[in-house]
């Protein structure tokens, strides 16, 4: 069931129907929570069912164990090794197979572990990536003493499945969330018209944005557009970076208005990444919720940039890699990674942003530029159409535009997205556009063309791209 569906309507209607009879007593709060997500999460498949119910039960009684046991880190590593070994087992498995194949290839010895994978663990749940992690750091911050153990099983139930971030974040921590959900509040006025302006916004960027351009995109990289040469990939690249930027902020500005009706608060997952001055700030805008994830478990754990130059490059390194790894099981993914990796090193080692503050528009384009390559791999179905890009990317001997009259009502919505980031770049120096910004009748004016939007302009319905992850 995704957003953009009617399914989903329906669904919630009946969820907004039935929330304010249940809502004001704990257990039939999170009785309605558990019941609705699982239906929500199970329209895919139920038999996945198990795996989300399974984590949840072991990791609440985990929880409790880390809590009052001696042998804490004991505890601690049983939740670690299985909820990562089911991540494994769904999500790497093929990896893993093909790397030893290669492995092998190498001293010309052939073999076939993929074959001998069993045939459930060659689909991939949505949304298991999310839920891990969001599991995973409840019982990290009670083997740090950073939070109290969940003693009712249906309050932590609830936080475990809570339907509008489980399949695509952003990823809520329990220290966060618990808190929320042992209680209930009524949003006043104000909080229902900013969820709304969320949920508004968000079809707006999924629907309009991205699903425009989800068809110039796919045709590109599976080839059937019949367009090469560097002019046409430039774009199609550019392209890609608003389509998956307005496919996942969408679907976290869709989820934090929901929540926001139901009277809880989810952390902004996006802002505005593209008018970022430096790679760095860069990963404090995208996919913010993750960011900190690996910050506060992986990077600061390593040591962050505390003990020297060399081991905060390491720590860098460990991080993105794993962060490649958790967005998916490809070698592309891996030099994803790799390229944020070099130029985030660069930038750390040269501090080059700083000496040019003057000239913003430029560290602007060349920090998008340095997102831009990475994206390349990020979207490749293999190393070697990765690197078939970049190749026409430098091929400037055909400058061909004919493939603007024909994707021209795809690319009008690529010039949307542009030109909103560009006004939003604006405001931050320019005072007149910060206060139309905020002008309460530009903001309603805004809210009534984005609904006009989704219901004229919107692309074919697409499922969102993370889902995959």
């Amino acid at each position: 069931m995704v957003f953009n569906s009617l399914e989903f309507l329906i669904f919630i209607l009946l969820f907004f129907i039935l929330w304010p009879f249940c809502r004001k007593n704990n257990n039939s709060r999170w009785i309605l929570i558990i019941i609705s997500s699982l239906i929500f999460y199970g329209w895919w498949d139920w038999r996945f069912l198990f795996l989300i119910v399974f984590s949840g039960v072991l990791d609440f009684f985990l929880g409790l164990q880390i809590a009052r046991s001696k042998k804490k880190f004991a505890w601690l590593l049983i939740s670690i090794i299985s909820n990562l070994g089911f991540l494994s087992i769904f999500k790497y498995s093929v990896f893993f197979a093909t790397i030893l194949e290669d492995f092998f290839l190498l001293f010309n010895i052939k073999t076939d572990f993929i074959s001998a994978i069993p045939e459930f663990a060659l689909i991939l749940p949505v949304g298991i990536s999310f839920y891990t992690f969001k599991t995973l750091s409840y019982t990290i911050d009670v083997y740090r003493g950073k939070l109290e153990p969940s003693r009712n099983f249906l309050h932590f139930a609830s936080f475990v499945v809570l339907f509008p971030e489980l399949v695509a974040g952003p990823i809520i921590r329990a220290k966060d969330m618990l808190r929320q959900l042992a209680k209930y509040r009524i949003p006043n006025q104000q909080e229902v018209w900013n969820a709304l302006k969320l949920i508004a916004f968000g079809f707006f960027q999924k629907t309009v944005i991205a699903d425009n351009l989800s068809l110039f995109v796919d045709s590109a990289f599976e080839s059937k557009s019949g367009f090469n040469g560097g002019i046409y990939w430039w774009v199609v690249m550019v392209a890609f970076s608003f389509q998956i930027y307005c496919d996942f902020s969408g679907y976290s500005a869709i989820a934090r208005g929901i929540a926001k009706l139901m009277g809880y608060h989810f952390k902004m997952n996006f802002n505005h990444p593209y008018i970022s001055k430096s790679l760095r700030e860069f990963w404090t805008r995208w996919h913010i919720s993750l960011s900190e994830w690996f910050r506060d478990y992986v990077y600061i754990p390593l040591g962050g940039s505390r003990k020297g130059m060399l081991f905060g490059l390491y720590a860098l390194t460990v991080t993105m890699l794993l962060s490649g790894l958790w967005h998916g099981a490809n070698y592309t993914y891996i030099l994803w990674a790799m390229v944020h990796i070099f130029f985030l090193a660069i930038e750390r080692i040269t501090k080059w942003p700083k000496y040019f503050k003057r000239l913003n528009v430029v560290v602007t384009l060349i920090v998008f530029v340095q997102a831009l390559f990475a994206w390349v791999f990020f979207r490749a179905e293999s190393v070697s159409q990765a690197m078939n890009i970049f190749h026409q990317m430098l091929n400037f001997q055909e400058l061909n535009f004919a493939f603007i009259y024909k994707f021209n009502n795809n690319l009008f919505f690529l010039a949307i997205g542009i030109l909103i980031e560009i006004f939003i770049w604006s405001s931050k120096f320019t005072v007149t556009i910060r206060r139309l910004r905020k002008s309460p009748a530009v903001e309603i004016m805004s809210v009534i063309l984005a609904v006009l939007c989704v219901l004229f302009l919107r692309g074919e319905g697409a499922q969102f791209i993370y889902f995959q992850f």
